[in-house]
């Protein structure tokens, strides 16, 4: 019996001590099943200031180590534009690249997990043989389309984050919600319109990136709907696209009545859709630097419109607050978080800013209150996207990167921005559709064949590239020879002269030019014109045969001089590494349905000018777009008048179409044609 009882005192002393261990290692924060706000709470209670100020810290991956982010419980990493582990690096060098990182963070005292960032402005766009989209002005050209599809942009948000995560990375430093007013902004391409409804309509592709929040969601609570969706970010606050002559990180002179009508609307769909967090705009307000605004970020963001995410700087956002940049740190770094920054992206000197805004909240200049407003901003966005119970990304998704799917959704989303600002030299003869089947054809420019300038800047490199070489694509070129019929002779020079097109008898010439890839200030252009020497390949080929003119540009750029000379003009925009898209609409396989986005002036002098303005006087107005007609449409729209009780009637149609288009003859006799199909339709 005494060996019984000091047994049951052995196990009962046992599980005293496993129960007190269990209680000892229990946190609320580490537990799922409690509310999100209790886990914040809970772990802000247990954070020292230097874990906290770890937290509101970004820092690039080129200095990133797994001991710093260890030691200073860093709140997050990111990929500049272009920073990438490897050339051409695969998703599972991202994912593994990403997982040593984290587990970095996950080693430190809380095991607070970092979140890593990533521009993807237009598709995972700084990734190797990642689907690249349209550039965000081509799909604001998409909005009325014929069967309108207002979940395109929904599902290329949807898609993107698929292809994000498949590398491992769970934020995104997109949509860009800029209302562009001039298209010298450098920056205009990332704008969806110059339009703000526009721009809040192209608010849904938040509910692509994170998710569809439940309907009972709180407005202004962020969400991230699982593990194949990335937490978003809408920039840049606010007022960005209305700068002075349109010169990036300048000042935006409006009233608060403008601001509030013009730039602000779409930041409050934004949130209403769940947007995770905010960044902040290089540009002032009236004089006022936005990263030092107080009212409008702590005030207006984060008072009246109720946003709860977090607010994170740009690219050494806060050094740009003094002229010149970072001539006073300290007083950036003050200006900065009292004005509502939750998050700073550095991206370089993190012991710098560390030690400034510790010593700015032991002298009391900043308070704690500002401190746990901002760490518990993040960690709410943390616990939101799961990132506490899913740290540590997997392989799973990898087959995503680039999938065969997405890049359909990328041809779908090309044919759809494409605008027709010209079909004929009348309207009587129509040069578009273009026949698939033709002796000898000349495809010229440019654009024709380099991916890098089809897709633009945020391309593999944050200036975008030229040739083919940096990721995989199809080029306009590519998708022509690919589209014509196996008789036709495609002839391709970059820059042919007059001479070599009058003298080999082409049936028509295909010309694309535009624009090389830029990004942000580099952009700027008060001249917006196009490549050299593009207009002479415009003279020399359009003068000498029937031609079309594909624009490959982030904006409207001057064309006036050549309007007259071509036979067909089309805007392009900056369609991505899908270019059977463009080809789908040029051969009538579909219809051109695309609408200006913005206004496309005659002369650089008439701007800025916007759609309402007194002196609205453009070339081709905003929500122009010349439709077409596919091939297989007016098949069917003819066939269906004459098949009844015709069934003679209904063979000679079906020949005569098909025979015009497969011969070359359909952009000269389809209307004739019509006629006579729809006389005998209604012949006895």
């Amino acid at each position: 019996m005494k060996t019984v009882r000091i047994l049951m005192r052995a196990v009962l002393l046992g599980m005293v001590s496993l129960l007190s261990f269990a209680n000892a290692e229990y946190a609320k924060y580490k537990d799922p099943k409690q509310r999100v706000a209790v886990r914040v709470k809970d772990l802000l209670g247990r954070m020292s200031l230097e874990e906290k100020i770890g937290q509101m810290v970004q820092i690039d991956r080129t200095i990133a180590t797994v001991q710093f982010l260890k030691d200073y419980s860093i709140g997050s990493v990111l990929s500049g534009g272009g920073s990438t582990p490897l050339p051409q690096a695969r998703a599972a060098d991202w994912v593994n690249m990403i997982n040593d990182f984290q587990r970095g963070s996950l080693a430190s005292r809380l095991g607070i997990p970092m979140i890593y960032g990533i521009d993807a402005v237009h598709g995972h766009n700084n990734v190797y043989n990642a689907t690249i989209f349209p550039h965000n002005v081509g799909l604001g050209a998409t909005r009325h389309f014929k069967y309108r599809d207002p979940e395109l942009v929904k599902r290329i948000g949807a898609a993107t984050a698929l292809e994000v995560r498949a590398t491992g990375i769970p934020y995104v430093f997109a949509p860009c919600i800029a209302v562009c007013r001039d298209p010298r902004w450098g920056r205009c391409y990332e704008s969806y319109s110059e339009d703000h409804k526009i721009v809040q309509e192209m608010t849904d592709v938040i509910l692509g990136l994170q998710g569809d929040p439940p309907s009972n969601f709180r407005k202004g609570v962020p969400f991230v709907g699982g593990k194949d969706k990335v937490a978003a970010c809408a920039k840049h606050f606010v007022g960005d696209g209305g700068t002075t002559n349109g010169i990036n990180e300048n000042n935006t002179v409006i009233d608060m009545h403008g601001l509030l009508s013009i730039h602000m609307p779409a930041y409050s769909d934004s949130i209403i859709k769940g947007v995770s967090t905010i960044m902040v705009s290089y540009s002032s307000w009236n004089g006022e630097k936005m990263h030092a605004n107080r009212e409008l970020v702590t005030g207006f963001l984060k008072g009246t419109l109720k946003f709860k995410g977090f607010v994170i700087s740009d690219w050494q956002g806060i050094d740009r607050i003094t002229s010149p940049p970072h001539s006073n740190y300290t007083y950036s770094v003050q200006s900065g978080i009292q004005a509502g920054i939750d998050m700073v992206m550095i991206p370089f000197n993190l012991t710098e800013f560390i030690d400034d805004l510790t010593d700015l909240v032991k002298n009391n200049v900043i308070t704690m209150d500002r401190i746990d407003d901002a760490v518990g901003r993040i960690l709410l966005v943390k616990f939101s996207m799961g990132l506490f119970e899913n740290p540590l990304a997997d392989l799973s998704l990898v087959n995503e990167l680039g999938s065969q799917a997405h890049r359909d959704l990328a041809r779908e989303a090309v044919r759809k921005s494409l605008v027709l600002l010209k079909n004929g030299k009348n309207e009587s003869h129509p040069l578009i559709p273009l026949p698939k089947k033709a002796p000898k054809i000349l495809v010229a420019g440019s654009h024709a064949d380099n991916l890098g300038y089809q897709c633009g800047g945020w391309t593999i490199n944050w200036q975008g590239f030229s040739g083919n070489n940096y990721t995989r694509g199809t080029t306009i070129l590519g998708a022509i020879r690919s589209a014509v019929d196996s008789s036709t002779e495609v002839v391709y020079r970059d820059n042919p002269d007059s001479d070599f097109v009058k003298s080999n008898n082409f049936d028509y010439a295909i010309v694309a030019v535009g624009e090389a890839p830029y990004a942000e200030t580099a952009g700027d252009s008060m001249t917006l014109t196009m490549l050299d020497p593009d207009p002479s390949v415009i003279t020399n080929v359009c003068e000498a045969v029937k031609c079309v003119v594909i624009i490959i540009s982030g904006r409207p750029i001057v064309i006036e001089p050549y309007i007259s000379s071509v036979d067909a003009l089309v805007a392009a925009w900056l369609p991505g590494t899908e270019g059977q898209g463009v080809t789908d609409v040029l051969f009538g396989d579909y219809g051109f349905s695309g609408k200006l986005p913005r206004s496309w002036f005659k002369t650089v002098d008439q701007l800025p000018m916007n759609v309402g303005d007194p002196h609205y006087d453009p070339l081709f107005p905003f929500d122009f777009g010349l439709k077409t007609e596919s091939v297989p449409s007016i098949v069917a729209r003819s066939t269906s008048a004459g098949v009844d009780g015709k069934p003679f009637v209904f063979l000679v149609m079906i020949s005569l179409i098909f025979a015009l288009y497969f011969t070359g003859q359909a952009h000269i006799h389809t209307k004739m044609a019509l006629i006579l199909l729809v006389s005998l339709s209604f012949s006895g």
